[in-house]
């Protein structure tokens, strides 16, 4: 009787406002992806690695979004009549997101990395074979992770699904996942730390190598862009990614953390825009609309 009445009251009016955030995040997100998808494949050759990885960074993007209605539906009207596999799947493809998309990102800057400050020497690297190979390693090593730790039946949210599913159990409320589920939590940091740090010392090679070459307008199409893919990416890292993983080790409720982590999938267009430009790429050619 207690379940079913929890499982049919309405939520508090803060989490009518996530429902609200998560709905705008799926309005301005799924556009933004399905179209940068649709011209990635359209115009531009997979046969160049920063593509590919753009490509999977895109997809990575979608899977969260087509998602987000079961989480939009489940804050707007407190209720979760679907079954656990529903609620597992949409938890799995948020984590997936969150670790792929800061992988592919990462990905992103040492490919430019390699093209900027070794431009001859990583011809042999930087090809769309190996971009394949390191974007299905990627898949390969999160998805099995991610698995584990949303099917683990020690979880303390699975036993409050039925109820409501992106909630943890009333006796778990207000612990940090450090608490549930250490080895997630400890793999989370460990994970965001060492591609934030390639992140921060390939932002610093890339730049010192431009301002050494500064006169060399050949080496760079577009400096500017370049820099500006760099600083799209640490700041996708630090609003997105590194606010949710800190909150996995000091906070219980973060669901204000969860739609900025979620917000990713709106910036992540314009890393393929700076990215694609940088390449001699006119801007009327990737945004359509």
């Amino acid at each position: 009787q207690n379940k079913n009445f929890t499982s049919h009251c309405k939520i508090p009016e803060p989490q009518l406002a996530y429902a609200v955030i998560f709905g705008c995040i799926m309005v301005l997100g799924l556009p933004l992806n399905g179209v940068s998808l649709w011209i990635l494949l359209r115009r531009h050759s997979i046969k160049s690695p920063n593509v590919v990885f753009m490509i999977n960074l895109a997809v990575s993007d979608l899977l969260l979004i087509i998602a987000l209605p079961l989480r939009i539906y489940s804050y707007a009207t407190g209720t979760w009549t679907f079954n656990t596999v529903a609620c597992k799947s949409a938890k799995l493809l948020f984590y997936m997101n969150i670790r792929t998309s800061s992988i592919f990102i990462t990905f992103l800057s040492v490919d430019r990395l390699l093209a900027v400050v070794y431009p001859l020497r990583s011809r042999h690297v930087r090809t769309a074979s190996n971009a394949m190979k390191a974007a299905a390693l990627a898949w390969l090593t999160i998805l099995p992770i991610n698995i584990i730790e949303v099917v683990n039946p020690s979880r303390g949210s699975n036993k409050y699904n039925e109820s409501f599913c992106f909630e943890r159990h009333p006796d778990q409320q207000d612990l940090p996942l450090i608490k549930i589920l250490p080895q997630a939590a400890i793999f989370q940091l460990v994970l965001l730390v060492t591609l934030l740090t390639v992140n921060i010392v390939s932002t610093f090679l890339v730049s010192w190598t431009l301002h050494k070459h500064l006169s060399d307008c050949a080496r760079v199409n577009n400096k500017v862009n370049v820099l500006l893919l760099y600083v799209m990416n640490l700041m996708i890292f630090t609003v997105c990614f590194l606010p949710v993983t800190v909150g996995l080790f000091i906070s219980g409720q973060h669901k204000y953390l969860l739609s900025l982590a979620t917000a990713n999938c709106c910036l992540d267009p314009l890393l393929y825009y700076f990215s694609l430009d940088t390449r001699g790429v006119k801007p009327s050619q990737f945004f359509l609309f």
